[in-house]
């Protein structure tokens, strides 16, 4: 039976690709806004920042590498012991035509794996995502075929970049057991639980418990919440064992009816929560310890 931890890092998911401008007009969307708002989550206690990126004149979602590169280089210079996380996740929506369903309708962004994590293999973060779900997401459908999650498991290992292992439901787990033992991942593991995904783990204290226990052995984990039940997952993941995160990718709100101006006041708040409880928030250095992460990379290297 696992314990509260003593030490518990924060991961701040400062943006995201469904979180839009019309929800909160504080939003980050620009390299420049996507900077500032890490630095501020760093400064509030996150040791972890998890990064998307987006067009500056749209704010839609982007893949685009020139942005992530902008991104990652300042914070390496600005705050180099931030552990970057990248995402690896868009690529994988599929929504299909009303007439002909094999034909992909306008929203649709599957594309082959290697793009996906194309990012990841030139800037080589600390850690990058890698989701296993494939499955109902709202009104449309996320492809993560086991081909393609392998293929993209190559890039990153091959990039020498930690993958973090996203988990939406109890089959997501069902195979990293089995990239576990076919080799295409190795070691302990570091997972995310993702509560309240339409049609996935839904956010409660027994789906964190049973979603825990499945989890390979020696696994480090967080369970985190979508929409309002961001806060009150957090405190269940910690007590649960597991560690915390928090953004203005997850939710939009910081209480009932309140806007969060920054992704600092998010870090802030779940900060005094898990402290209260008993916690201490590890440092950027400390986590880089708890998971046998190498020192950071400078700037240069990464170019």
């Amino acid at each position: 039976m696992r314990q509260p931890r003593d030490k518990v890092f924060i991961t701040c998911a400062v943006t995201g690709n469904l979180t839009t401008p019309e929800q909160t007009p504080h939003l980050p969307i620009t390299p420049e806004q996507i900077i500032e708002a890490c630095l501020g989550a760093a400064e509030a206690g996150a040791a972890i920042v998890h990064i998307h990126v987006r067009d500056p004149a749209t704010g839609r979602p982007s893949m685009e590498l020139d942005y992530y590169r902008e991104v990652v280089e300042a914070l390496r210079s600005r705050k180099p012991e931030l552990i970057i996380n990248l995402t690896t996740g868009p690529g994988g929506r599929f929504i299909p035509s009303v007439d002909d369903p094999k034909i992909a309708a306008p929203g649709t962004t599957l594309t082959v794996p290697e793009k996906r994590v194309e990012h990841v293999a030139a800037l080589k973060p600390d850690i990058c995502t890698l989701d296993l779900n494939t499955m109902n997401s709202g009104p449309d459908v996320v492809i993560n075929t086991p081909a393609n999650v392998r293929r993209m498991a190559k890039v990153m290992r091959e990039a020498g970049v930690r993958p973090e292992i996203e988990l939406f439901d109890s089959g997501d787990i069902a195979l990293l057991h089995a990239l576990l033992a076919d080799g295409t991942l190795a070691g302990p593991q570091l997972c995310s639980c993702v509560l309240g995904v339409r049609y996935g783990f839904q956010p409660g204290p027994e789906t964190v418990l049973y979603a825990r226990n499945l989890l390979p052995a020696g696994s480090e984990f967080t369970a985190f919440g979508i929409g309002r039940s961001m806060f009150t997952m957090a405190a269940q993941s910690y007590l649960a064992g597991g560690h915390v995160r928090v953004g203005l990718e997850d939710s939009v709100y910081l209480a009932k009816g309140v806007l969060a101006e920054t992704n600092a006041a998010m870090v802030t708040k779940v900060r005094r929560i898990i402290e209260d409880l008993g916690a201490q928030i590890a440092t950027s250095r400390e986590t880089r310890e708890m998971l046998s992460l190498p020192e950071p990379r400078n700037a240069a290297r990464a170019a």
